[in-house]
């Protein structure tokens, strides 16, 4: 489990395909101690597993499910990566609840200057549009951002100075494709709806949720 809190980014230091599969070596651009073999750190929001490491590097496989729904297929040796060590029980949570297992992909449209700040606007596949929602939270390659705008398939972010200088979003230009995990809490509430709502992205037929049925299941 992560907060999309980036911690700091990573250098790709050596991409070594094996058919469908990937294994990476990342070297940490900033103060990365005490790793252990088996745990968990977002790679651009895909949560991966340390296979070994040394003096601020360390090594993750990527498997193909993992590469046929992520960027990190498309990683090149002397690229850069947002990183993220697993949230620890009773560590502050400044960001959102964020599991690391990535939705879909997002294409960056269009990049506006608005004062210091920038606003980005993406498109994404229209079946995850009802886990988008106004001021809600969404993941964009591991960083945790609040929904400026949005529609059944694209919405908007505001970016911050600070963010820019500690991501790879500064690098973001139209045409960037961005690993995207939409709210986890969103998902949990539509598969419980589902028998009444039906599924995402599907036509729907009339929904049998009032607020009747909603106070006799303890809602």
């Amino acid at each position: 489990m992560f907060t999309g809190l980036v911690q700091g980014m990573g250098r790709v230091e050596a991409v070594e395909a094996r058919g469908g599969e990937t294994r990476l070596k990342i070297r940490a651009l900033f103060d990365l101690k005490g790793i252990v073999v088996g745990e968990s750190i977002a790679v651009n929001g895909t949560c991966l597993t340390v296979e070994t490491f040394g003096e601020g590097w360390y090594t993750a496989y990527a498997s193909a499910e993992t590469l046929r729904h992520t960027n990190l297929g498309a990683l090149k040796t002397g690229g850069v990566v947002n990183l993220e060590r697993a949230l620890a029980l009773g560590d502050r949570l400044g960001g959102h609840l964020v599991s690391g297992h990535v939705d879909c992909l997002a294409t960056v449209t269009d990049v506006q200057p608005a004062g210091e700040s920038r606003v980005y606007t993406l498109t994404f596949p229209a079946e995850h549009g009802p886990f988008v929602i106004w001021k809600g939270s969404v993941t964009l390659d591991g960083i945790s951002l609040t929904v400026n705008d949005c529609g059944p398939d694209h919405l908007s972010v505001n970016i911050i100075p600070s963010t820019q200088r500690e991501t790879t979003i500064a690098n973001w230009q139209p045409g960037a494709k961005v690993n995207m995990e939409t709210d986890l809490i969103g998902k949990y509430v539509r598969n419980m709806l589902k028998p009444w709502v039906g599924e995402a992205g599907q036509a729907e037929p009339a929904s049998k949720l009032s607020l009747d049925f909603l106070k006799e299941h303890g809602f």
